[in-house]
């Protein structure tokens, strides 16, 4: 499929009634049925009902973690294009990706993207491998090589666990576990997979003694890399699994001593754009910081000592809007309908987008991934990217990683941990779907109370 093809409402319609057709004559199809689109003029893009196009972006990313995965292993690659990583990518996997794309193996199932049969059977070659995968402690590295288990070394010294990227995946794990509640021996099994995979994370092995938790841990380096997983950024989900889990539980004081670690500089207090920022650095940071954490975890009603969190991330995206309308470096291209700035791929490499790191670059999950925040603003933004930029950034798993009109810069790929937001958080938008099945497991409700939250 040509990703630059575009395609009117008629025909779309068309091409996925004779695919709905095709799916319902062949019991036995495990790939999502996407109809090959005709090419169309350019200039015709007939605007869909705001719910259709919703559906039609979620499901198009959505096949980036289904037909895209990784072969041998059926979790999430890194990245779309083979070439990367020395030639390494079609067999490299991230795990934090795959936690958040088979967070959103409940949304397919519910919207009929794939059957539940299938994703079952996706749920358990992803447990197989993950049983066997080299683990230290429970716990599980950032890369894997999907081929044969191998951990591939982020750098250096982080060549171990990665205790925030295993907190994306068991976050994805608990979704799944709540979701598939059937009595039939198929889920009674996999909800006992999942639960053997969750329970055996050691989180309290992550403590170098200090009453914190460390972010990495090496079979060679120990806790050389000295990184303790301490806010503000996207790492609260750990901090809450790990008192959640009913094994190896840590208390509200590791919490307190870890989470806040840096003290006063995670507070804020100040007011951009007339909007008051309760925690973080000015501007708030790149805006994955309040999506990665809340796939899951709900911030609606969030609160705890240190912050009200709906106020918190809604402050963050609101603030990031504002200042990509108000472009005060003049970037081509910024403005109400086109913003949102985070970590993605630049016309240079990649990079930690965010107001005090401005390039230049738009990434399109930085503001879909906020449609539960900022609606509106992510509204326009969609339309934005989806009817004025088509041909230059929509693609056969949806919209290509970041662009830079500034410097006519398209990327040309994908980044799993980028695409994985834009499914589950549009879902929390319209469904609060994967927010209700976390939030209702018992475990992380009494590993919140545990840390003080009301929610």
């Amino acid at each position: 499929m040509n990703p630059h093809k575009k395609v009117s409402l008629k025909l779309f319609i068309t091409f996925l009634f004779a695919a709905v057709i095709c799916v319902g004559c062949s019991k036995d199809k495990k790939e999502i049925e996407f109809p090959e689109l005709p090419p169309v003029d350019d200039e015709v893009i007939e605007k869909l009902p705001t719910d259709e196009l919703l559906e039609l972006v979620q499901k198009q990313t959505f096949k980036y973690f289904w037909e895209f995965a990784e072969t041998n292993s059926g979790c999430a690659r890194e990245r779309s294009q083979d070439d990367a990583y020395e030639g390494n990518s079609p067999r490299l996997i991230a795990t934090g990706a795959t936690g958040f794309g088979i967070s959103c193996f409940p949304a397919a199932v519910t919207r009929g993207w794939i059957t539940r049969e299938d994703a079952i059977t996706r749920m358990n070659k992803i447990c197989a491998f993950l049983e066997n995968c080299e683990s230290y402690h429970g716990a599980y590295a950032h890369w894997y090589y999907g081929d044969n288990g191998r951990i591939r070394p982020f750098s250096y010294h982080d060549d171990g666990i990665d205790l925030v990227e295993t907190a994306f995946l068991m976050q994805g794990m608990l979704i799944n576990r709540q979701f598939f509640d059937g009595d039939n021996q198929e889920e009674v099994d996999l909800r006992a997979r999942i639960t053997a995979l969750w329970e055996a994370v050691e989180w309290t092995a992550f403590d170098p003694g200090d009453n914190t938790l460390n972010w990495h841990w090496s079979p060679n380096h120990a806790f050389h890399m000295g990184m303790k997983v301490g806010g503000w950024n996207e790492a609260l989900i750990v901090y809450v699994l790990a008192a959640a889990s009913p094994t190896y539980g840590i208390d509200k004081s590791t919490y307190e001593n870890g989470w806040f670690a840096h003290g006063g500089k995670m507070y804020n207090g100040k007011t951009f754009y007339g909007i008051h920022l309760p925690l973080s650095i000015d501007y708030g940071g790149p805006m994955f910081w309040s999506h990665y954490s809340f796939i899951g975890l709900d911030p609606r009603n969030l609160k705890d000592q240190y912050a009200n969190y709906w106020e918190q991330v809604t402050a963050h995206a609101l603030i990031n809007y504002s200042y990509c309308r108000e472009n005060p470096k003049g970037w081509k291209g910024y403005g109400g309908d086109s913003w949102g700035l985070t970590s993605s791929d630049n016309h240079l490499g990649y990079g930690g987008h965010e107001p005090g790191n401005d390039l230049g670059v738009i990434a399109p999950t930085a503001a879909l991934a906020s449609f539960p925040y900022t609606p509106e603003q992510s509204l326009k933004a969609l339309e934005y990217f989806y009817y004025q930029m088509n041909a230059k950034l929509w693609g056969d798993y949806g919209f290509y990683d970041a662009f830079s009109e500034h410097y006519n810069w398209y990327s040309d790929g994908y980044i799993g941990i980028d695409q994985g937001p834009i499914v589950a958080m549009i879902e929390n938008y319209r469904t609060q779907q994967l927010w209700k099945l976390f939030m209702a497991d018992q475990e992380v409700k009494d590993g919140l109370t545990k840390l003080g939250f009301s929610f």
